[in-house]
């Protein structure tokens, strides 16, 4: 594959809120199921099975199944520099412009919202 055309595939992969939200998510925790995700984001399962998919496709995370559950983790941990180089530089953009970049903070999931293995360990301790 030529390299300007992956590079291109890899942004384009990138080019969605929501998947940069995942991303973001997946650089905090190690792994994160698809229930937790939608906790998190406050998103439908299957949008966000959906955004996982297009980012699984580009090679950007990967998935495990314990038993009825997937967990899906970052393929490339190192991934965080371009994701905050990114954030900086569209804030730098939009100041030029005379605007005013707000990035919402995720949110923290409690222990009613997801009810998958890692969380219930959780509640447990």
């Amino acid at each position: 594959m030529k390299g300007y055309k992956r590079v291109a595939d890899l942004m384009k992969a990138l080019a969605h809120p929501i998947r940069l939200q995942i991303l973001e998510v997946l650089e905090t925790e190690a792994e994160a199921c698809v229930c937790h995700l939608e906790a998190r984001l406050g998103q439908r399962q299957a949008y966000i099975s959906q955004q996982l998919a297009k980012l699984r496709e580009a090679g950007l995370v990967v998935d495990r199944r314990d038993g009825l559950n997937i967990f899906y983790a970052l393929a490339q941990p190192d991934i965080e520099p371009l994701l905050g180089e990114a954030k900086r530089m569209a804030v730098a953009l939009a100041r030029t412009s005379g605007f005013e970049l707000v990035f919402a903070p995720i949110r923290e999931v409690s222990p009613d919202q997801c009810h998958c293995p890692k969380c219930e360990q959780k509640v447990a301790v």
